[in-house]
């Protein structure tokens, strides 16, 4: 029987990572025949005590495995905390009847879930989306054996190790190899080094607000002259306007020449005429 458990509650890595480690690795590893009857009876009989001693005797794996990461620049507790979501879910799926340890059944379930948590937070833009990207993106760092770029020989190989297109293993060199870059100039960076932050030199003219407040007051200026020049003009110069330009289906000049009885020319004279009193008055 597992001896002084501590609290289910206590079990979080928090800002005291040692404790915590020491904690967990105080908790004793069951033997094979207890591990066997706490599964059995998470198993049959949805017993939750015994769901609650089979997470925290194996919490020391998830650490082992958390350290594991440590490259990638990112909280160790954090990790852990990641890991022991994964150990809780294969705790919940497990079947003692396979025949297998929880430790080795467990292991896929904590590395998916740390593996989430990297590539949601490693990068603020995201280096791999799909199964095949992600699986390259763990392997290719540790296959990578130096900082130094990749050879052709290199990136082939393990290409043909991963069963990928060598095209992709360059892909993914370069994200890792990229960085992010904020958007505005940190607060410690002298002037000299200042010109580098993209608010510098990524100007969106297009938001300046006294452009965007030029550009609508000329729009509304621009209309209210178009209306008012459309009202001067006479009523069949208008509707031929109108027919010709803002219909959805356009009539063209032989069908306005049929129902004015005049010829297409003619026609195209007022339409004309009427387009060069409507521009007159825009540009007045």
């Amino acid at each position: 029987m597992t001896k002084s458990l501590m609290p289910i509650d206590q079990m979080v890595p928090g800002a005291n990572l040692p404790a915590y480690v020491q904690a967990v690795s105080s908790i004793p590893i069951l033997s094979i025949e207890r591990e066997r009857e706490l599964a059995e009876d998470l198993y049959y009989n949805e017993n939750l005590q015994a769901a609650r001693e089979l997470v925290l005797s194996h919490l020391r794996f998830v650490v082992h495995i958390a350290r594991s990461y440590s490259g990638y620049g990112l909280a160790e507790a954090d990790l852990i905390q990641e890991g022991n979501v994964g150990l809780m879910k294969a705790v919940k799926r497990f079947n003692p009847e396979k025949g297998v340890r929880l430790v080795s059944f467990a292991v896929h379930w904590i590395k998916a879930e740390m593996h989430e948590f990297i590539l949601r937070n490693w990068r603020i833009v995201k280096v791999a989306t799909t199964k095949a990207q992600r699986k390259l993106f763990f392997n290719l760092r540790s296959a990578k054996k130096s900082l130094s770029w990749l050879s052709a020989e290199e990136a082939q190989a393990i290409a043909e190790d991963l069963g990928v297109d060598v095209n992709e293993v360059q892909r993914m060199e370069g994200r890792l190899s990229s960085r992010d870059l904020g958007y505005d100039q940190p607060t410690d960076t002298d002037d000299d080094e200042a010109w580098h932050a993209p608010q510098y030199y990524l100007e969106d003219h297009s938001a300046d607000p006294a452009q965007i407040l030029e550009s609508n007051d000329w729009q509304d200026s621009s209309e209210a002259k178009l209306h008012s020049a459309l009202s001067d003009l006479d009523e069949r110069s208008r509707d031929i306007l109108s027919q010709r330009w803002l219909a959805e289906k356009k009539a063209t000049l032989h069908d306005l020449a049929a129902q004015y009885s005049v010829s297409a020319e003619r026609i195209r004279q007022l339409e004309q005429s009427a387009m060069a009193k409507l521009r007159a008055a825009i540009a007045a």
